[in-house]
């Protein structure tokens, strides 16, 4: 009975502290994942970087640091993580290969946004179209004719093809 006593302990004491220490890992590290985002964001607006850039930025870090301290508490707990960490960069791969067209505008509308080769309010003449700059989103560009007509240009065309700017 004694015996059956001690062992009953032992296991309280080895995986109570594995416990213990996994929720420790995971509540300071969403703690830590909440400041580095907001600094990313404070940074970003500093930068006067477009607000849904920076609040997509934000998110981004935050649930990729808050994924590496889930799989750190996992670890704590003894669960084999390698499987975790594969499937992860697994389902990356496909979203990737799955959002190849969006996610090449999203890297056009992010270089738009930071280096600004034409502004609102510009006349530009670009992927077969020309008119003036109303709205430049994350994905794509909103240029109004001189007739009235909206014309809406994915960004990934706006980079890969030239651009005639005649500022406002």
């Amino acid at each position: 009975m004694q015996q059956n006593l001690d062992k009953f302990y032992g296991y309280v004491i080895q995986y109570g502290l594995s416990l213990i220490a996994a929720i420790l890992i995971f509540v300071i590290g969403k703690w830590v994942a909440k400041l580095i985002a907001a600094l990313c964001e404070r940074a970003m607006e500093k930068a006067k970087v477009n607000k849904t850039l920076a609040s997509f930025a934000k998110n981004i870090v935050y649930f990729g640091i808050l994924i590496f301290v889930i799989i750190a508490a996992l670890g704590k707990l003894g669960i084999e993580t390698n499987s975790f960490v594969a499937i992860i960069g697994a389902a990356g791969l496909a979203v990737g290969f799955a959002l190849q067209g969006s996610l090449a505008n999203f890297a056009a509308g992010v270089m738009i946004i930071l280096f600004q080769p034409f502004a609102l309010g510009d006349v530009i003449e670009a992927a077969g179209a020309s008119g003036t700059v109303q709205e430049i989103q994350i994905f794509n560009t909103i240029l109004v004719t001189p007739d009235k007509k909206r014309v809406i240009i994915p960004n990934a065309k706006l980079t890969s093809d030239k651009i005639t700017i005649n500022p406002k």
